[in-house]
């Protein structure tokens, strides 16, 4: 019974520090962060995503803890998602074939999406980054697929440069 009440207690709580990140302008599950950056997703001139990079004090390394965040415009099943995660990661030489339990953690953590959707990943050092879906953790990757996960996003060698300055508070 006390389980179920910390286990309930503990809903409760995320949802209030959610609820209260979204009205302070703050990502909800890293504290003390602050927004780096934003940016728009476009394919064919259609908006896809809403991406929100948040770090401590609002400043971005890879060698700190930071949350990505994506807000999604349009439906996307979960396999696409992991599909088009592992084509960038790919194109930015990740060495995917011999890793070959990284689709099935992303399978888990990437799920399907609808318009409003928002799935955040927490990048923790060292850790490996946790998912979250509507708020509620959907898994956790290793250090290693984070780091080339992320990349998508981050790496100098992007495929969305545009995205990219946008993201580390180049386009404000």
């Amino acid at each position: 019974m006390d389980t179920m009440r910390n286990i309930i207690c503990s809903l409760f709580m995320l949802a209030a520090l959610c609820t209260q990140a979204v009205a302070s302008g703050s990502a909800p599950f890293l504290p003390s962060a602050q927004l780096v950056g934003q940016g728009q997703f476009t394919r064919f001139g259609f908006s896809v995503y809403e991406a929100r990079l948040w770090a401590p004090l609002g400043r971005y390394s890879l060698s700190e803890p930071f949350a990505l965040s994506l807000t999604y415009s349009r439906e996307i099943a979960g396999e696409r998602l992991v599909q088009a995660s592992f084509d960038e990661m790919q194109k930015l030489q990740a060495p995917i074939t011999q890793n070959t339990q990284w689709r099935e953690a992303l399978e888990r953590v990437l799920p399907n999406v609808v318009p409003g959707d928002t799935i955040t990943g927490v990048y923790q050092p060292g850790q490996g980054a946790t998912f979250f879906h509507r708020e509620r953790q959907t898994g956790q990757i290793s250090d290693e697929l984070a780091k080339h996960f992320f990349a998508i996003w981050l790496d100098p060698r992007t495929s969305e440069p545009n995205l990219r300055q946008a993201l580390l508070g180049a386009k404000r």
